[in-house]
């Protein structure tokens, strides 16, 4: 409960005695750019395998001659973008963008800089952490899109080559029985694990204690506490909406 106490007064902070809109302006799109751009090449990768297993995992499993082969596109599609693409990108991404928020911000924190900045009369938990949690938010979903898109033409390259169904199989599978609002969902997902990651790497950066040693720890601490933050609100929100 201490914990949970601080990062809610840590939130607080982000929007209390913040500084002008036009300061956060440019730090928002450097921001998007590192959280973003620099997370396509290793959500492209992992998205495609991921499909591509799920294909051929499916296409295994179906042993009765009574099922039809487009059910392994259906399952492709309805576990990429309900779960694969949400959940596994968000394991990915606290790996990839937690753990560098939190030694950034960490970093900061034990060369004295955040000292500086609140010396200077800056708000340096908004100042540092607010552009960084508003480009989780708004960059996050963008990369679930394209997560789930990549995991479905994985599936479809791996169940076409690998001889499982025909390309008309595949298509027809993604088509059929279609519910429009599992993409909304996997949106929400995206929304609220984008939040939860980015705030709570900044946190776990804010806080650090020590020297380079703790800066590690507060990284590690980071990932950890984001994932399963994410697994938690992937639960409830699984109990909330479906």
């Amino acid at each position: 409960m201490k914990v949970l106490g601080r990062f809610l007064i840590f939130m607080g902070k982000l929007v209390t005695n913040r500084e002008a809109f036009n300061v956060y302006f440019r730090r928002f799109f450097d921001e998007c750019m590192k959280i973003g751009i620099d997370s396509l090449f290793i959500v492209v990768v992992v998205s495609f395998f991921i499909g591509a297993v799920t294909a051929v995992q499916t296409a295994y499993n179906l042993v009765s001659p009574l099922i039809p082969l487009y059910v392994i596109s259906t399952i492709v599609r309805d576990m990429s973008i309900l779960e694969l693409a949400p959940t596994f990108t968000a394991i990915v991404f606290a790996v990839k963008v937690g753990s560098n928020i939190a030694g950034e911000i960490g970093t900061m924190r034990i060369t004295e800089q955040i000292d500086a900045l609140e010396i200077m009369g800056i708000n340096a938990a908004s100042y540092l952490a607010l552009p960084k949690i508003l480009a989780g938010f708004f960059m996050y979903p963008l990369l679930v899109i394209l997560a789930a898109t990549i995991s479905i033409y994985g599936g479809f390259l791996a169940g076409t080559l690998g001889g499982h169904l025909t390309e008309q199989d595949y298509i027809y599978g993604i088509r059929i029985d279609f519910i429009e609002f599992n993409v909304v969902f996997a949106l929400i997902k995206s929304y609220v694990f984008g939040f939860l990651i980015t705030a709570i790497s900044s946190f776990k950066g804010f806080y650090t204690k020590g020297g380079a040693l703790e800066v590690g720890k507060a990284s590690t601490s980071a990932v950890t506490s984001s994932c399963i933050a994410v697994l938690i609100a992937d639960f409830l929100l699984a109990q909330l909406l479906v």
